[in-house]
């Protein structure tokens, strides 16, 4: 038995295998899927040669060479200047917070005093 959604009755009916496979207010999809957007070429391969140049250059050799070099410093400090910054304000920002978490506990555990 096959079943189909009635948009009159809002519930599930009989229906006829054709009608069941083909529901009301689908469209076919598109007939070929769209072209990637990502990772496209910034020149057509030529006939003379397979090489594809893409944007900019591959920078994970250098990043690895900078990342897995084991001078002592964490990696989250490694990246120079702007990283010690972010860790720095990170650290204070917490510190500050558990201090005032702290004054806000002690002042709720006071009696208040009429």
């Amino acid at each position: 038995m096959y079943y189909k959604f009635s948009g009159f009755t809002q519930k599930l009916t009989g229906a006829a295998p054709a009608t069941a496979y083909s529901p009301q207010g689908l469209k076919p999809g598109p007939p070929e899927p769209p072209a990637m957007i990502f990772a496209t070429p910034t020149k057509m391969v030529s006939e003379t040669g397979t090489v594809v140049e893409y944007l900019g250059a591959n920078k994970v050799p250098d990043l690895q060479r900078l990342f897995q070099k084991s001078d002592g410093t964490p990696v989250h400090l490694k990246g120079g200047y702007a990283d010690k910054l972010l860790y720095r304000t990170t650290m204070a920002l917490t510190v500050g917070g558990v201090l005032y978490c702290m004054m806000a506990l002690y002042m709720a555990a006071q009696p208040r005093k009429n």
